[in-house]
């Protein structure tokens, strides 16, 4: 009976060594994995409202205009997240004719496979101006937007919502899980794509013709309440940090 019991207090005392070696033992996160955690979470309850506003402008030489607008708000009485899409602008006066666009643009096809956000502005023209933008804004400390009622035509799914002016046509679909706009420019003048999903943003602009004016932007709005963590998840997080102190500290 004695040396049963001398033999299972050695066993321990043989494990104990390496058991206390091991536990709670800082471990190396490598650049690869930091890179997948970092910015990516933030405590429950904080983020009362989340928007995605996208929106494409042409302006032609003639002075005729089209914007395509979509827009999706998120708070905590949504029930299902929707898209809606404005198409808006002018024919210009008139008074002055736009000429065809006689610029050829080549290449890019890798543009499209890009990860994270990929910008693009390929011209063939004189007298153009284009940018691409994309912009985060979080308010923190801020109350989700009252009343807030979006305008436009619900997109659904399969169903593309078309567009246009004497500037060009645009196309706004429900593709791949994401959002793609596509403005078409009249008269040859180029054409532009934004997109946003599966964690990418893609925008592109091609333009051949002369004195032209294209704008993309993508706008991502986070508003952050001020909740703090209730006395049961406070409690929870002491304990866990109890086991973390070593004994006799």
């Amino acid at each position: 009976m004695n040396t049963r019991r001398w033999l299972t207090v050695m066993c321990l005392a043989a494990a104990a060594p390496a058991y206390a070696s091991s536990a709670f033992k800082p471990i190396e996160l490598k650049d690869a994995e930091m890179a997948e955690l970092r910015g990516r979470y933030v405590m429950p309850g904080r983020i009362i409202s989340f928007g995605i506003v996208m929106s494409s402008t042409w302006t032609n030489a003639a002075g005729a205009t089209v914007t395509g607008t979509a827009n999706m708000q998120v708070n905590a009485s949504t029930v299902t997240p929707q898209f809606y899409v404005q198409i808006t602008g002018n024919d210009g006066t008139g008074v002055i004719k736009q000429p065809d666009g006689k610029g050829t643009v080549v290449g890019g096809a890798g543009l499209g496979t890009g990860q994270g956000v990929t910008q693009s502005v390929r011209a063939a023209g004189d007298g153009n101006t284009a940018n691409n933008g994309v912009d985060i804004n979080v308010t923190k400390n801020g109350l989700a937007p009252a009343n807030y009622v979006q305008s436009g035509q619900a997109l659904i799914a399969g169903q593309p919502i078309t567009g246009g002016t004497a500037a060009g046509q645009v196309t706004v679909t429900a593709k791949n899980g994401g959002l793609q706009m596509a403005l078409q420019a009249n008269n040859n003048q180029g054409n532009v794509v934004q997109q946003i999903g599966a964690g990418n943003v893609l925008q592109g602009t091609v333009i051949q013709g002369n004195s032209n004016f294209v704008s993309n932007m993508t706008q991502l709005n986070v508003v952050m309440g001020n909740n703090g963590l209730n006395n049961i998840t406070q409690n929870l997080n002491l304990d866990q940090l109890k086991g973390l102190r070593p004994s006799g500290y």
